[in-house]
């Protein structure tokens, strides 16, 4: 059994392994019975944890959910996870600090699935690279250009890039570069020739230093024919994006996130077959 933590632990036969098993997943009935995922996620979270309930629960298995603060106590990590392995199969952690994931992945035989650190975003790159591959068959020869802040997102799409190969850019002031990324500070000129725009949402303290940096459609049209916008969602029309950005076709949609169900579901059948 493997865990999930991060797309560089993985080389890209195996993520094109998990796309495979993603696309067939209605080979796997019931492939989660009798089986238990414990899952550590906030209350805030949406999306990630909606998808990955409802996709144990398609695969037959069992949930349970606590808050990740649950994991922040005075016990050892050790002794938490040697008496949890008793019962549950595999763990989806949501957790600020990737080193707690590695500390648990180290000291427990059951797979860990990183749903977000402060470093990083495994399942949702996963899910966005396998919807950008069903509307682009060019997707790892395409140009990636990411917009905004050195964030978890911004460093997401770097591992990506090292992950699957492809070129990947970021625009933004200078002092908010991701290290060791092609990055420049003029929008319109380095969204030209690109392909894939992908956006974060911008934190409100910094949220001046990026007042020319939203994607609008006008700026949407300098970028290579039939280019999309990714925007990383929460997003925040008149912020990162433009409402009429939004309402155009340049959006990738509501509907592209509906991978993150099977991805995900994919990432568990993976973890626990290897």
């Amino acid at each position: 059994m493997r865990s999930f933590i991060r797309l560089t632990d993985f080389n890209i036969s195996d993520l094109l392994e998990i796309f495979e098993i993603a696309d067939n997943i209605d080979k796997y009935p019931n492939f989660l019975k009798g089986k238990t995922v414990v899952m550590f996620f906030p209350s805030n979270s949406i999306r990630t944890r909606v998808s990955f309930e409802k996709g144990i629960y398609l695969l037959g298995g069992q949930s349970i959910l606590f808050d990740p603060a649950t994991l922040d106590k005075k016990e050892d990590i050790k002794d938490v996870f040697g008496y949890l392995q008793n019962w549950a199969d595999a763990v989806v952690v949501r957790h600020k600090d990737i080193n707690l994931l590695d500390k648990i992945s180290t000291v427990t035989d059951i797979p860990v699935i990183n749903a977000l650190t402060d470093e990083n975003h495994p399942c949702e790159m996963m899910s966005d690279l396998y919807s950008i591959s069903k509307l682009r068959s060019s997707y790892l020869e395409d140009e990636y250009l990411f917009v905004g802040a050195a964030g978890n997102i911004g460093k997401a799409w770097k591992e990506a890039s090292e992950a699957f190969g492809f070129s990947l850019s970021q625009c933004s002031p200078s002092e908010y570069a991701i290290p060791d990324v092609k990055h420049g500070t003029n929008l319109s000129k380095l969204i030209s020739g690109k392909d894939i725009i992908c956006t974060d949402s911008i934190p409100q303290e910094i949220l001046n230093d990026f007042k020319s940096y939203q994607i609008t459609k006008d700026i949407m049209q300098q970028a290579n024919k039939g280019a999309l916008l990714n925007p990383c969602p929460p997003f925040y029309r008149g912020e990162e994006v433009s409402e009429n950005v939004i309402d155009s076709d340049f959006f990738v949609g509501y509907a592209f996130k509906n991978n993150l169900l099977r991805i995900q579901q994919a990432i568990l059948i993976y973890c626990l077959s290897h």
